[in-house]
């Protein structure tokens, strides 16, 4: 066991994790944030996605002990600001982007993330930087107009 200062969704935590303990199960199972989901567990299907410093990571491949405590962590939970939906959860809603919803909250950070690089994708970019976050569903129409929807509200 160890003791780590994790900040997360602006809140600074110091939490008793296991050396080994994933990022995942530790916002998961310590801090109860469960928007996070466990898909694969092998990084691939981005069902886990949250961003450390804006940039998009796979949760299940993470270990929590590795982050610094200057690092932001930030899960689906941490895109509102109160009661306000970010414009990214706001186009999922509007445009119906999912189904199950499974994918829902690794797939809004990872557009979060991408917009950020890239306020006006082409079709082929979002393709490309979505690669690693798949829906099972088939929403992936319904995804590139909430996208599109998205990237208008930023501007």
């Amino acid at each position: 066991m160890r003791t780590v200062e994790l900040t997360v969704n602006g809140e600074r935590e110091t939490l008793e994790i296991h050396d080994q303990a994933l990022l995942l199960d530790v916002l998961r199972e310590k801090l109860h944030l469960t928007g996070t989901k466990e898909g694969c567990s092998v990084g691939a299907c981005g069902t886990c996605t949250v961003l450390i410093d804006g940039k998009p990571v796979s949760s299940c491949l993470t270990l929590a002990a590795q982050l610094r405590s200057d690092q932001e962590v930030t899960t689906v939970e941490g895109l509102s600001q109160g009661d306000r939906l970010d414009p990214v959860q706001e186009a999922f809603l509007e445009n119906a982007a999912f189904q199950c919803a499974f994918c829902t909250p690794g797939m809004m950070l990872a557009v979060k993330a991408m917009l950020s690089e890239n306020p006006n994708p082409s079709d082929e970019e979002v393709r490309e930087y979505l690669l690693g976050n798949y829906c099972r569903c088939g929403a992936h129409p319904e995804i590139l107009k909430a996208i599109r929807s998205a990237a208008a509200k930023k501007t």
